[in-house]
Order: structure tokens, then C-alpha cells, then sequence
């Protein structure tokens, strides 16, 4: 389904997002999920997406009491290996918040920064939502050249942030791609974004920083959920970040615009 086509009403996008696995019974297996809300709960940064939590999240159960909550994952914890979920009415309630920011960021003419560290899923949902946005308006925003992180180049494509290495767009959940963008603008003199969209690191740096942010979350990414229900970020959208194909994503894109009187 194309991005321009009529967007689908909530209950047709929660069937698609159950059938395309994007929420749903989902690919990622409970004990990935259990293994990484133990590794942020024991401090490892990798699982902090550039966000300071401190000591507030040292009990594993408490991250998965928000995980539950804000992402739908089974909230037994004995159950340890096997299917887990993530609740498309939950999905789509966290695009229907994400709508009314961008709704606002429209009527206000923001500048907007978008970036990804999942280019092989998440790309066009970036991409189309900064076209409308500027259809709008929206100043989207031009990183500055040259940049460097994490052994490669920060690389934008279809106003689209993202880590470039060796000729190849790189998953990364790291958070240095998105602070050398916000350092590269500061020493150009050039203002920050009144927000960003993006995912992974990206997202909890920004969110880290002070700016509003809107960020997408698979369920074995627990960072950006911990921010929201702290309100360092804004919105956290949750969903397989990687399904199988990326035209899955093209109708929760729709929906996403023409919630936000975007389409």
C-alpha cells in the first residue's frame, strides 16, 4: 500500500499490524527481552540509548511493570522463553500522540530533525513524514557536513539522518551519531531543533538534551519507553522496527498523517 493512498481507520491498521507482525505476536523472542531489560537494569550503557537513568532502574521487574504497560509485552514474569507481544492499541494510541505533536509542530512551523538507526525499516516512515512537514512549512533540518561518529559519517539521505560506513547505511543504537549532530550545530552557530523524530540512540540523545522528541521502539529496547514514562522523550511508539518488508510500514504512515492533518 502506498503512503499517498487513503489512510486505514484504527481498527483496519491494528488487523495489518497484527498480520504484518509489526505489533502482534512479534519475531523477537522473550528471552531477548528479558536479557536486555536485565542488561540495562545491571547498567549497561549500550541499553541506555545516550539517556542518564541513573540508579532508578537497577530491578529488572520494574523495567518490565513499564515495558507491559507502555509496549504490551506479557507482564508475567515467570513467563522467561517463547512468544511475546507487542499491543497494536497501544501502537496506535502512541501515533495518535505522536499526530498531535507533529499537528503542533506544523501549526508552529518547527524546525524538525529526523534520523534513524534502523535504515533497513524505518527509513521512509522518517522520510514521508518530513516531506508533509514541509509541505507544511517545516524548516527540516540539514545537518551540518563532515560530521563523524562511531568510525563512520554521519550521512543524510532523503532528509533523513543516518550512520554511514564503508558505503553502507549501519544500524546502530548508538547515541554518538546524534551528538555530533547537535554539537555540529552548536559550533556552526546554527539554532537546535524544536524536535526531532527518530529511533534508537538517536532519539534518546536528543531526548537526553532537552528536545522534544518522538522516538519508535521494538520490544527489546527498553530505553526510550523508560524515557517517555519519565518524560524525557515525549512519545514512544512501540513495533517490530524490522519487519520483513519495509512497504509493510507505508499504511502506519498514512494513519500517522492523517491523524496529524498531514496526509
Amino acid at each position: 500500500m502506498p503512503i499517498a493512498a487513503a489512510a486505514l481507520s484504527r481498527a483496519e491498521l491494528v488487523d495489518h499490524l497484527v498480520r504484518t507482525r509489526i505489533a502482534g505476536n512479534v519475531a523477537t523472542p522473550r528471552e531477548n527481552n528479558l536479557l536486555h531489560y536485565r542488561r540495562l537494569a545491571n547498567g549497561d550503557r549500550h541499553y541506555w540509548f545516550g539517556l542518564e537513568l541513573g540508579d532508578r532502574w537497577t530491578d529488572e521487574q520494574d523495567v518490565l511493570a513499564v515495558m507491559a504497560e507502555r509496549c504490551g509485552v506479557n507482564d508475567d514474569p515467570d513467563h522467561r522463553q517463547g512468544q511475546d507481544t507487542i499491543d497494536p492499541e497501544l501502537t496506535v494510541d502512541a501515533l495518535d500522540r505522536a499526530a498531535a505533536v507533529l499537528r503542533k509542530a506544523a501549526a508552529d512551523r518547527q524546525r524538525v530533525l529526523f534520523a534513524t538507526g534502523h535504515p533497513g525499516g524505518l527509513l521512509d516512515v522518517h522520510r514521508a513524514t518530513a516531506q508533509a512537514l514541509r509541505e507544511h512549512d517545516c524548516e527540516i533540518m540539514v545537518v551540518p557536513d563532515g560530521l563523524q561518529a562511531d568510525d563512520g559519517m554521519v550521512f543524510q539521505f532523503g532528509d533523513v539522518a543516518m550512520l554511514e560506513r564503508g558505503a553502507t547505511l549501519w544500524h546502530t543504537h548508538s547515541p554518538a551519531p546524534m551528538a555530533a549532530v547537535l554539537d555540529g550545530l552548536e559550533r556552526a552557530g546554527r539554532p537546535l531543533p524544536d524536535l526531532v523524530m527518530a529511533d534508537h540512540g538517536w532519539a534518546g540523545c536528543a531526548g537526553q538534551r532537552g528536545i522534544p522528541t518522538i522516538g519508535f521502539a521494538d520490544c527489546n529496547d527498553p530505553a526510550l519507553f523508560l524515557a517517555e514514562s519519565e518524560g524525557t522523550v515525549q512519545v514512544t511508539v512501540p513495533l517490530d522496527d524490522h519487519v520483513l518488508s519495509p512497504r509493510h510500514y507505508d499504511p502506519l504512515t498514512g494513519y500517522l498523517l492523517a491523524a496529524a492533518d498531514l496526509h
